[in-house]
């Protein structure tokens, strides 16, 4: 089978040759798996890049899927200002902090009223070169590999980052007006034509997302997420399924999100990542028994503990056992709950792949 057909026949809830994977890498994984297969690594310019970069170091280490999405629009590329903080595209300042870029600055941190939101000019999704690295991706690798449009931080992730985390959930949880229209803005303005557009030059699953849980639980109520964000979503999924009712729908969310599973299914979430193993009630085995058929499970593999800290031998074990809990009859992504993150050594990503081509081959 091809990559392509291993993934998408997984996706049918039928067993290909063996589990396909898609696995992502930050920056600094990259990089060292670059000098080691003397492959580009520089990550691509966008929000969240780390889900559509370092492609050519992925597929020789045996992805089944290419991740696009929107780059930045010409002529707005994150700039470094002369402190060598980074102002990127929404106006969000940056500065690296270890190992990651830590916002300092966002354009909405004192935003208060609808009329604060209006005068904030979202940059614009459809301009024509945000989307011609992606153009490029899909004419280059389509015809072998399936391709996922990347659009997490769908909608509150993207608004908490504008306005700051801590002070957007005070406002959520007084229901100030401001941030509804600001979910809204969101929604209309670029998740849903971003969607479109990735629609409309064939990916074969688009992934939402924006993170609710947390290790033991919800980061909101679910009756709160119910009432204020599930109609948003049902809204937005509905109207990229009528450009494509074959459209696979994934939705990311870390951590611990039970309650609301049901929820997404009813609304048309047909894949759910990252399936955090240590997170409250998100077993795999167990959610392979009562969603198989109706949900394919993308993920599963232990990034807080047995990728960064085990032996090779613990990746190994760690990959086979998710395997066996999840491959059977199809309808299983293997992948990290994360993407591999600097504190994982070279040799445990190397046994991780490794280990999906051994273990993952059918019949289990």
């Amino acid at each position: 089978m091809t990559p392509r057909e291993r993934f998408l026949t997984a996706l049918r809830f039928q067993e290909p040759d063996r589990v396909p994977t898609f696995t992502t890498l930050t920056p600094q994984v990259a990089a060292a798996l670059g000098e080691l297969f003397n492959l580009p690594a520089e990550p691509e310019d966008s929000f969240l890049s780390t889900r559509i970069s370092h492609t050519e170091i992925l597929l020789r280490l045996g992805n089944d899927a290419v991740g696009v999405g929107p780059g930045r629009a010409r002529g707005l590329e994150t700039r470094v200002r002369e402190d060598g903080a980074l102002v990127d595209e929404f106006g969000l300042v940056y500065r690296r902090v270890g190992f990651y870029d830590e916002v300092i600055q966002r354009p909405l941190e004192h935003a208060d009223t609808p009329a604060d939101v209006d005068a904030y000019a979202l940059p614009l999704a459809l301009d024509e070169g945000r989307w011609e690295k992606a153009k490029w991706m899909i004419k280059q690798y389509a015809s072998s590999y399936a391709i996922i449009g990347d659009l997490e931080a769908t909608m509150f992730e993207l608004s908490w980052n504008l306005v700051g985390f801590e002070k957007f959930l005070v406002d959520l949880s007084l229901q100030k007006e401001y941030v509804f229209v600001l979910l809204d803005k969101i929604l209309e303005e670029w998740a849903l034509p971003c969607g479109k557009r990735l629609i409309e030059l064939g990916v074969d699953v688009l992934w939402a997302g924006d993170d609710f849980g947390t290790q033991r639980g919800m980061l909101l109520a679910p009756d709160f997420w119910r009432k204020y964000l599930k109609p948003r979503y049902a809204y937005l999924f509905g109207e990229w399924k009528k450009l494509n009712p074959d459209l696979k729908l994934a939705y990311h969310s870390c951590g611990s999100i039970v309650p609301i599973i049901p929820d997404l299914v009813a609304i048309g979430v047909d894949i759910l990542n990252p399936i955090q193993p240590q997170a409250h009630g998100m077993d795999l085995g167990a959610l392979k028994r009562q969603w198989y058929g109706k949900l394919c499970l993308f993920g599963g593999v232990d990034e807080q503990t047995v990728l960064p800290f085990g032996t090779p031998q613990n990746v190994r074990e760690e990959v086979r056992r998710r395997i066996m809990e999840a491959g059977v009859g199809g309808g299983f992504i293997i992948a990290p709950s994360h993407n591999i993150q600097p504190d994982t050594p070279v040799e445990n990503v190397l046994a991780y792949f490794e280990a999906v081509k051994e273990f993952g081959k059918y019949p289990l």
